[in-house]
């Protein structure tokens, strides 16, 4: 799976960039632009870092093989970890729609439980991959 360069370096890149702007746009790199409201926590970086490597370890699979079943639950995959590292209270949209009490009271808690369904697609999808692949 790893022998096409061009492959590993456009994991590399998909890695390094879902990093980084996940970081940036969520406050878990600070930045002068603004600040994080909700406090950061070695559970976010884990499945920031977690989810970023899977999607790297995608695309690298994704280009090997012919048959691409399973982009949407990967997709999905690299939403649910975007939104679980995601500060709820910084999100306008979310807090004029329900506001920050309800926001810290049944959206944060749901956050690591979220990412965790987030690792699981992903990890899911390049599992039957892989076993396809073995099988074949």
């Amino acid at each position: 799976m790893f022998r096409d360069r061009t492959a590993v370096q456009n994991g590399v890149l998909v890695a390094g960039g879902f990093f980084l702007f996940t970081g940036v746009v969520t406050g878990l790199l600070p930045t002068p632009v603004f600040d994080r409201m909700v406090p950061r926590t070695a559970l976010e970086y884990g499945l920031l870092a977690t989810t970023s490597l899977l999607l790297g370890v995608y695309v690298v699979q994704r280009s090997t093989l012919k048959e691409c079943s399973g982009d949407a639950c990967a997709y999905g995959g690299a939403a649910g970890g975007f939104v679980a590292v995601a500060c709820p209270h910084c999100n306008a949209i979310l807090v004029a729609a329900v506001g920050t009490s309800w926001l810290a009271t049944y959206v944060d808690p749901l956050r690591p439980l979220l990412g965790g369904a987030a690792i699981a697609l992903i990890s899911g999808v390049l599992y039957r991959r892989w076993q396809r692949e073995v099988s074949q």
